[in-house]
């Protein structure tokens, strides 16, 4: 029989607090009943909703226990504050791991997709464990921390932000062996002051945490990499890193792709590397050279590293591809709905136009958010990437995607609507068979609604 992630009296312990009922032993931990499974720890966790009310039905549905600061239901761990308490039993997981090596993932764009191909490379070397789906705030890194096995052998953290100050107590909890930050952009710019360099001092809080000797890893071609590397000397770090140049560890030669996949020429320490992956964006030339040596730092072979990247699909969102049947032919879906900024975007851009296309090239795109007042200007710049990569036909919607609609000549407009659910329509009319689509834009400007709406052209679906 497995090992239980939890006792109730291990919980007790690590949270400072006590158990009222029967004692239990938990498989997983949970802050949500509507993906709770049986067995689970329900955390009560303060937030639109008291998760108090929940207590009740995360029992009914199998949970083992319950932990919460007041009496509702049995069994439970009173603790005086849930959220403490999850950062109190993540730090307890982290610390029965003893002999884990972690890593910690940061950056304005990337970060999940890199973090989930390192864990790809961290799961054929061992027993591993990560972030699920974008879980990178402060309750979503305590609690991937609560869920981390005690035989983890190796463990990749992603961490994010929107304001300063919010990486270091994060990293201070993963307390890393290697850190990576993918890159800097102008990403919730918004939220400060200084704009970009503010957002690159928040991304180096992520060396806050390192343990002593760890590795920083860094992309070399970005603008904010002086700054960075400073920030993780300060910290004691080794610093590696990815990039043009010939004197980076991890050095990007060439990115071909074609037919839904890619070849990456690349030298590695100085030896030459070609392996193919899964990707066709091209900034997956860059995130494979930061994945790699976020591997090596972790004590992962190469031979895994590769197998990993070769075997690595894209995730929902994230340059995921689809062949879409009409009646009269099929058309490409490229879904990049998930999120959108301007780095993002204009490597997407760059990809679309280096894709052959039987027929046109149409770009799908939705507001850019969080970019404070220089939000229209990176809207509107955005013509000139469309341009240069030969996009056929563009589309926009939203308040910020008028500037660009503006700044987009005649021959390259083909709809703008103020949302996403009136473009959604107009673009469905618009595609014809042979067509190469992407779709793009902030998930807060509802980019998916779109991809979702395309995908369901499909005249197969529900075939059968």
């Amino acid at each position: 029989m497995a090992e239980p992630l939890w006792t109730s009296d291990e919980v007790a312990q690590a949270v400072g607090g006590r158990r009222l009922g029967h004692a239990f032993s938990a498989s997983g931990v949970s802050i949500d009943t509507r993906t709770l499974e049986p067995g689970d720890l329900f955390v009560a966790l303060d937030g639109v909703r008291d998760g108090h009310e929940f207590v009740a039905q995360a029992l009914d549905k199998g949970a083992a226990g319950a932990l919460v600061s007041r009496e509702v239901g049995l069994p439970i761990i009173i603790a005086d504050e849930t959220l403490t308490a999850l950062e109190r039993l993540g730090i307890a997981a982290r610390n029965r791991a003893a002999k884990a090596k972690r890593g910690a993932v940061t950056g304005s764009v990337g970060k999940t997709s890199v973090t989930q191909a390192i864990m790809a490379g961290l799961r054929l070397a061992g027993r591993a464990h990560s972030s699920v789906k974008s879980y990178n705030n402060h309750i979503g890194v305590p609690l991937t921390l609560a869920r981390m096995p005690r035989e983890t052998a190796r463990a990749v953290f992603e961490i994010g932000m929107n304001h300063a100050d919010e990486i270091r107590p994060l990293a201070r909890m993963v307390k890393p062996h290697a850190a990576v930050v993918t890159t800097v952009g102008p990403v919730h710019t918004e939220n400060f002051p200084d704009g970009e360099a503010g957002v690159a001092r928040a991304k180096a809080e992520v060396f806050a945490g390192l343990e002593p000797g760890g590795v920083a890893v860094l992309n070399a071609d970005n603008a904010w990499f002086d700054l960075l590397k400073a920030e993780a000397l300060n910290a004691g770090a080794e610093v590696r890193t990815f990039g043009a140049a010939k004197d980076c560890d991890a050095q990007l030669l060439g990115f071909q792709a074609s037919d839904g996949r890619a070849v990456v020429q690349a030298r590695l320490r100085g030896q030459p590397l070609d392996f193919p992956i899964l990707q066709t964006g091209a900034h997956w030339g860059m995130n494979s050279m930061a994945v790699l040596l976020m591997l090596e730092a972790l004590d992962v072979g190469l031979a895994d590293g590769l197998a990993a990247l070769g075997g690595f699909e894209p995730l929902e969102g994230r340059g995921a591809e689809k062949t879409v049947q009409l009646a009269r032919g099929a058309f490409t879906l490229i879904d990049e709905s998930y999120n959108a900024n301007p780095i993002s975007m204009a490597s997407a851009i760059a990809t679309l136009g280096a894709r052959p296309a039987v027929g046109r090239r149409i770009a799908i795109l939705t507001d850019m958010l969080e970019l404070g007042e220089d939000g229209p200007a990176f809207h509107a710049a955005l013509a000139q990437p469309l341009e240069a990569a030969g996009v056929d036909v563009v589309l926009c919607c939203g308040p910020l995607m008028k500037s660009l609609w503006d700044a987009l000549p005649a021959t390259r407009r083909g709809g703008y609507a103020k949302t996403a659910a009136e473009l959604a329509p107009l673009a469905a009319r618009s595609i014809e068979a042979g067509d190469l689509v992407m779709v793009k834009g902030s998930n807060g400007s509802k980019a998916g609604l779109i991809a979702q709406a395309l995908a369901r052209l499909d005249v197969r679906e529900g075939a059968g």
